[in-house]
């Protein structure tokens, strides 16, 4: 079963286990994971998901697409390298996927 590691902008960690094919984001929804705000459901069309992908894994995921990378350059404040739209990272069997939530979004 995948794993994905919460970490707050404050530095505290909460481990949630997901099921593959679910995305980060129903992941942290469906267990009241702070930070996750997910005002669009999912749909690619608020940015209220943000995370940052912890920078040794996101060689482990697939390419940005131009949607996402629009919604997160005109709507994500603190963007960074590393920032990814949970909503869009989907877990696979045996991962474990490392998440820090933006300060803007607690």
């Amino acid at each position: 079963m995948p794993t994905v590691h919460f970490t707050d902008a404050e530095g505290a960690v909460r481990d949630v286990e997901g099921n593959p094919g679910d995305s980060v984001m129903e992941t942290a929804v469906r267990n009241g994971v702070p930070g996750i705000v997910a005002e669009c459901g999912g749909s690619l069309s608020c940015a209220t998901c943000h995370v940052f992908v912890r920078e040794d894994t996101l060689d482990q995921l697939p390419e940005m697409e131009e949607m996402e990378d629009e919604m997160l350059y005109g709507t994500a404040v603190d963007r960074e390298d590393n920032s990814r739209l949970s909503c869009q990272l989907k877990l696979c069997e045996g991962q474990d996927m490392y998440v820090s939530t933006p300060e803007t979004q607690v």
